[in-house]
């Protein structure tokens, strides 16, 4: 049924209360068995690793690890073949199928560029995370869904070693003089 809801109405629409109401269940029983909206849609999408509670998880790293930490986190989640397989299905799904892209993307917005966001905050927070997230994203793509050599085949300190310089320049603030063409 929450997957049912979550693939119809789209993530931001649906509430744990809602789902509960039509389950004919009291409310704080979903909270107690998925802990949060994020939980329940990890597991609404059979997810062995939920992203977004990742995400949540990891942003609270101080700002000068986080970037490290967050490649380090997406590795470890994505690497390990049985965890990979359901998130590059979904993956899958949502190039093929817009309903599943429009929900995906409400996800990635709110629970992960807008926790990054949130986190970061100051000048330009959200397209500094919507650039982390690229980034992130690119990363997952080639070296999980296209397996590109020589990244599918490096270790996760080499790919840390490659990535981390241009996701901690990601999330510096914008300098104003940037944005009139002078560095």
């Amino acid at each position: 049924m929450a997957r049912r809801r979550f693939s119809e109405e789209g993530y931001d629409a649906v509430s744990l209360r809602s789902i509960a109401h039509e389950a004919g269940v009291d409310p704080a029983l979903v909270n107690y068995h998925f802990g949060s909206k994020r939980g329940l849609f990890g597991a609404a999408l059979e997810l062995a690793i939920n992203p977004a509670v990742i995400v949540a998880q990891v942003v609270d790293a101080p700002l000068d690890v986080l970037p490290e930490r967050m490649l380090r986190t997406v590795l470890a989640v994505w690497d390990p073949p049985h965890q990979r397989a359901p998130l590059v299905a979904l993956l899958q799904q949502a190039v093929t199928d817009p309903e599943a892209a429009r929900l995906f993307r409400e996800v990635i917005e709110r629970e992960i560029v807008g926790r990054i966001s949130e986190r970061v905050g100051g000048p330009d927070a959200t397209r500094r995370a919507a650039g982390v997230a690229t980034q992130l994203a690119g990363l997952i793509f080639l070296r999980h869904v296209l397996r590109l050599e020589p990244m599918a085949s490096m270790t996760p300190d080499e790919v840390v070693a490659a990535i981390l310089p241009g996701v901690t320049a990601a999330l510096r603030p914008t300098r104003p003089e940037s944005r009139n063409g002078t560095l």
